[in-house]
């Protein structure tokens, strides 16, 4: 097909790997204009380098969408450097005559966009994005659309969405239904390959194979969801032995995935008896509590480096690399813990249950910064995203919007216990302690010397004692906490 006489359009894709439901590409094939899709590693512009997990995730989903746009009869273009260099060049190279891209809501990326724009605009390219309504692929609403009585941002999370959600419509856009029109000539790219974002010596990433990136592996993910998972999830979720949960944060992190197609995905699963409307709101808040995490983002843009609420960066952490280490190692001698983070080494993943046990046995148990154990999971987490990271951090320390209580310190044992009833998470990712009875599988350093003898585990051996002693970590955690509690009153949604 012949160039349009205005010349291609450039889709810039980011956090939008997909063909359906993305407003930016939808506008660029309007009209049947030439179109070429981009793809820029600007590693300078990221607010902080991509995590290990999160390049491997990457390089699958980018390989997944070009052979995506090759069954369209388009191209990816891969180009990596400063992204608004690289689009000068690709302008210049290819003629054309509009720059189109979706949003992203993070301060560093907005400040870039409009000066990206803005340079696009004074040589008389059309630069659609920021300004424009419908360029939104990432949220349900957009993080300024949402406030209080008083026109304030939200800091607790109940108020929030209960605006939120009445504000929501779902009106996903169709992928293109055929070949996407291509450019007289396709500039050149660079191979995915020499990216070098699949980890070598060693390749850590072997037990990564559950996992599908790209749109396909997307849909299939909620479609399993909807089909065996969704009916249960309000009762099911916390249980991490069950896959009772979506799985679906990593597509929806790259956009491999829209929310919207989610949210009306659900609806229409509520519609057709699929699944009741309590099981489906349970998930739905999940989808409400991410769009919340990216609105204290929007308004607080130091939320990863700096605590929400400021009193807290007065506490005096501790400085225990041992402690980290073992935590780090899945090697803190309690099971619970021990099985979230070995299953995160290995998988890139770990249950948002266990996540939280994890988190506060990092924070409050051996009291070290928070800011340390979110830099972990932003380099082994598949779903690393810089909202949802920060914010569930700074929610487990106290520290965050609408965060659980300083006085919250979640016992490993007792969640244990409650989460994993027969020890199924536990004997699948700490398997030395795999013979011992559910009853003791959870703290046994109180299994009676025959039995741990019987289940061949000697402790400090093939297993170790717990580092520390939760119940006096917990008062150590109390009397820090408490000290710097404000005299001022709670926060008003």
């Amino acid at each position: 097909m012949r160039e349009s006489p205005e010349g291609p359009a450039i889709v810039w894709l980011r956090q939008d790997l997909r063909l359906a439901d993305n407003p930016a590409l939808s506008r660029a094939a309007s009209g049947g204009r030439a179109v070429i899709p981009v793809f820029i590693l600007d590693e300078a512009a990221e607010i902080r380098p991509q995590g290990g997990a999160s390049k491997w995730w990457l390089n699958r989903s980018l390989a997944a969408l070009e052979s995506d746009l090759a069954a369209h009869g388009s191209r990816l273009i891969l180009r990596r450097g400063p992204a608004a260099r690289v689009l000068e060049q690709l302008v210049a190279e290819t003629g054309a005559g509009a720059v189109v891209w979706n949003r992203l809501h993070d301060a560093a990326s907005i400040t870039r966009d409009r000066q990206i724009k803005a340079a696009l605009t004074a040589r008389g390219v059309e630069a659609a994005t920021f300004n424009a309504a419908t360029f939104n692929a990432a949220l349900l609403n957009e993080p300024w659309e949402i406030a209080n009585g008083s026109g304030q941002p939200y800091r607790v999370f109940t108020p929030y969405w209960r605006v939120a959600r009445a504000r929501i419509v779902d009106t996903p856009i169709d992928g293109p239904s055929s070949r996407l029109a291509a450019p007289d000539r396709w500039p050149a790219g660079d191979r995915l390959e020499g990216w070098g974002l699949h980890p070598t010596a060693p390749d850590w990433s072997t037990g990564f194979g559950d996992w599908t990136p790209g749109e396909a592996g997307a849909m299939a993910a909620l479609e399993r969801f909807l089909d065996e998972a969704l009916d249960d999830y309000a009762d099911q979720r916390d249980r991490p032995a069950m896959s009772a949960t979506s799985r679906l944060s990593p597509h929806l992190h790259f956009g491999e995935i829209g929310p919207r197609q989610v949210w009306r995905a659900v609806q229409s699963a509520v519609a057709g008896g699929q699944a009741s409307e309590r099981q489906a709101d349970r998930f739905l808040a999940e989808l409400g509590w991410r769009e919340f995490n990216h609105h204290i983002l929007f308004h607080q843009p130091r939320l990863p480096t700096a605590s929400f609420r400021p009193e807290f960066d007065r506490l005096v952490w501790r400085d225990d690399e041992a402690g980290f280490a073992a935590w780090a190692r899945g090697q803190t001698g309690y099971p619970m813990v021990d099985a979230g983070m070995r299953e995160l080494w290995t998988t890139g993943t770990m249950h948002n249950r266990v996540r939280m046990i994890a988190a506060s046995f990092l924070v409050k148990d051996l009291l070290i910064d928070w800011r340390r154990g979110e830099a972990w999971f932003w380099d082994t987490l598949v779903d690393a995203d810089i909202a949802q990271n920060a914010a569930n951090w700074q929610w487990v320390a106290g520290s965050g919007a609408d965060a659980a209580p300083y006085f919250r310190v979640f016992n490993p044992v007792s969640q244990g216990e409650t989460f994993d009833p027969d020890g199924a998470y536990v004997r699948r990712w700490v398997p030395e302690l795999a013979r011992l009875p559910a009853g003791l599988i959870h703290a046994p350093w109180t299994a009676p010397p025959a039995l741990l003898a019987a289940a061949g585990v000697m402790l400090g051996r093939d297993y170790p004692r717990p580092i520390l002693d939760h119940a006096q970590a917990r008062r150590r955690a109390l009397d820090a906490f408490a000290a710097l509690k404000s005299a001022q009153p709670e926060p008003a949604a």
